[in-house]
């Protein structure tokens, strides 16, 4: 028990002194309060905005947004990824697609999908299904990838099926890959949601973003970045605890459980 509470002290600690550092940091005067507000004016701004229905409002559209993107990308991903893994033919012939591909910055693509679909929801999707997308499909290309030659060959030699092998080996050995791409891809998608509000003005925590800083609401900015880091510490939690109960199975998440 012990152990288990001491990470999340210290991660206390750390978020304890740097409130008071930003705090003294903007009483003192190393930085320019007006610009910097120090986090008393932070937070209480952030307690008024959970007074307005907007502000909810605004979570909800961005969370939409993400949860869309993340849905999109990680279907796309699952099946492309072991269609393409389990079938050497084509995962030789798309190498250097892929790898041509992924580079690609999905801020580069705002104007292919502005021009597309305009300021709307489904621009700002472009981008969030992009970056998540490879995210996830290259985990799954290493977990289909990953699986023991022995192992398939034996149940080859066994008779058993196409369908019987891949439940019982493929997905087995490519499913931590998968939970580590899905939660990579999360994060991500989270982040790509917010920049699109900024860049394109979708309805969301971005765009909110924007309007309060046209405003010179400064407390209200930070207060904002503030809601948009507890979204992705919540995000992160929950897919890290589907991702325990997932792969409860597994030598990793046993160990973390014994320790």
């Amino acid at each position: 028990m012990k152990r288990r509470l001491q990470p999340v002290l210290l991660g206390l600690l750390g978020i304890l002194g740097f409130l008071t550092l930003w705090q003294l940091a903007a009483t003192v005067g190393w930085v320019n309060g007006k610009y910097v507000p120090p986090p008393t004016e932070v937070f209480a701004a952030l307690g008024r905005m959970t007074l307005d229905l907007h502000y909810w409002r605004t979570i909800g559209n961005t969370l939409l947004t993400w949860a869309i993107g993340l849905g999109i990308a990680g279907v796309a991903a699952l099946v492309l990824g072991t269609v393409i893994g389990l079938i050497p033919f084509l995962r030789v012939s798309t190498r250097s697609t892929v790898e041509f591909l992924r580079p690609i910055p999905s801020v580069a693509i705002i104007p292919l999908a502005i021009l597309l679909f305009g300021i709307d929801r489904e621009a700002s999707l472009v981008i969030v299904v992009f970056a998540t997308f490879w995210q996830i499909f290259i985990q799954v290309l290493y977990g289909v990838a990953d699986v023991d030659p022995v192992a398939r060959d034996t149940q080859r030699s066994f008779g058993l099926s196409a369908p019987s092998r891949f439940v019982h080996l493929v997905l087995p050995t490519a499913l931590p890959y998968i939970m580590t791409g899905i939660r990579l891809g999360a994060t991500v998608a989270l982040i790509l949601t917010v920049t699109g509000e900024l860049i394109i003005g979708v309805e969301g925590i971005g765009r909110l973003l924007v309007q309060r800083g046209t405003a010179a609401d400064y407390a209200g900015v930070y207060a904002l970045v503030v809601t948009a880091g507890l979204l992705a510490l919540v995000i992160n939690m929950v897919v890290r605890i589907v991702e325990r109960r997932v792969l409860a199975w597994h030598q990793s998440v046993r160990a973390e459980v014994v320790l």
